[in-house]
């Protein structure tokens, strides 16, 4: 099985085995010796990616964090996207099907890991975490351009609302046993529709 991984592909295989291990089992459980069994690989091979297991917590955690903040940026430049009704459109219909299609890091990220957010728009906040980050500036941006004025406690009202749509069906939509009449990205669309 050593053979099949070539160029990085270890690597990245050790972190999906790492990601599973950690929701099936969590953090304590995880071990360098115990990703290399399920990559099939000897005990040794790990090290010449990860130094020690926080070293490799830490890739999984940037990996996911990376994977989804890209999926999310490419549905804001997306073909057709031209304005900001339309950019939280195709972000909250990118954000529930990137968990659809990725059930295991929803679960790490918002079952597992701790993420930070802030939810009062007056404020810059450079600590966020990367993909509300982008959610958050993305309904700043339909504020300013749309020209609506509201009292900051409503403005988080919305924000929390459209966030709730999202979070709300993406975590149904990464459930095990769900079965759906309409595909999920109408869905998608449809129920930020609702929460706007």
């Amino acid at each position: 099985m050593k053979d099949s991984y070539h160029h990085g592909n270890l690597r990245n295989a050790l972190i999906e085995a790492g990601l599973k291990i950690i929701n099936e089992s969590g953090e304590d459980a995880l071990s360098l010796r115990k990703v290399a069994a399920a990559c099939g690989v000897s005990h040794a091979a790990p090290y010449a990616h990860f130094a020690d297991k926080e070293s490799l917590i830490e890739a999984i955690k940037k990996k996911v964090t990376d994977d989804f903040t890209e999926e999310l940026e490419r549905s804001v430049h997306a073909p057709g996207v031209t304005n900001s009704v339309e950019a939280i459109l195709s972000m909250g219909e990118a954000y529930i099907m990137f968990f659809r299609n990725k059930p295991d890091y929803f679960n790490f990220l918002f079952n597992k890991q701790k993420i930070q957010v802030h939810t009062d728009m007056t404020k810059e906040y450079e600590d966020d975490y990367p993909p509300f980050l982008l959610f958050r500036n993305l309904i700043k941006k339909f504020f300013e351009e749309n020209h609506v004025e509201l009292p900051a406690d409503q403005q988080e009202i919305m924000l929390l609302k459209t966030w709730s749509a999202v979070q709300g069906l993406s975590s149904i939509a990464s459930m095990e046993g769900v079965e759906v009449k309409t595909p999920w990205e109408v869905l998608a669309r449809e129920c930020i529709k609702g929460g706007e």
